[in-house]
């Protein structure tokens, strides 16, 4: 469920943001911020090697990485845009190595 309200308060951001609604976009950011520190809280209560300082972390650079792509994106300047998902695509894959690693971690003979 949370997964779930992350994406559809990300496609509420999009919708306020094409409307030019900064301060939809802004309340819906702090709803976002909410939602991500809830799955952190979920997800690092779950795994004692999700380090949860490090995950909010991790998370709110990419709410930020995406929503300024959105920006970007929406104010058609493209060059900024691609530079951003370039950047938010690695940090992903960051983020994605650091759940993974908890995982190997917590469950170490499923790894052997």
């Amino acid at each position: 469920e949370m997964l779930k309200e992350h994406i559809v308060i990300a496609g509420d951001i999009i919708d306020a943001a094409k409307k030019g609604d900064q301060k939809g976009v802004d309340k819906l950011n702090q709803d976002w911020e909410r939602n991500a520190n809830d799955i952190v809280t979920f997800l690092s209560d779950a795994n004692p090697y999700w380090d949860k300082e490090d995950f909010t972390e991790m998370f709110m650079k990419h709410l930020k990485l995406t929503t300024d792509e959105v920006i970007f994106r929406l104010n058609k300047d493209w060059e900024e845009d691609i530079n951003t998902a370039d950047i938010n695509e690695a940090h992903l894959i960051k983020m994605g190595d650091m759940l993974t690693d908890g995982i190997v971690k917590q469950f170490p003979e499923k790894f052997q």
